[in-house]
């Protein structure tokens, strides 16, 4: 599935939601990333904050497959949907 902005947007809120109500994983997010539970809510209508959900999900498979079985969707769709993000696109160095 080809993802544009408006969809991965979607699926990041869906990740940042289930980020919050982790209670194991949320702290870990806030320590590594800065944020504070504040900046969770303004966050929400970020596209490049909603990125930076995925990509820090995407730091660890276990995280993945935890949230993808969560949601309902397949495995490499965070990966797809962050691509769609500021700061996602795929880059070529030839």
């Amino acid at each position: 599935m080809m993802y544009t902005q408006e969809t991965a947007e979607v699926l990041g809120l869906k990740v940042l939601g289930w980020l919050a109500a982790d209670e194991d994983l949320l702290p870990v997010f806030l320590g590594a990333s800065g944020a504070s539970e504040t900046d969770l809510r303004a966050g929400a209508t970020d596209p490049a904050f909603l990125g930076s959900v995925l990509d820090f999900v995407m730091m660890d498979d276990a995280w993945v497959v935890r949230v993808c079985d969560a949601i309902g969707v397949s495995y490499d769709t965070p990966m797809l949907a962050r691509q769609a993000l500021p700061g996602g696109e795929q880059v070529s160095w030839t």
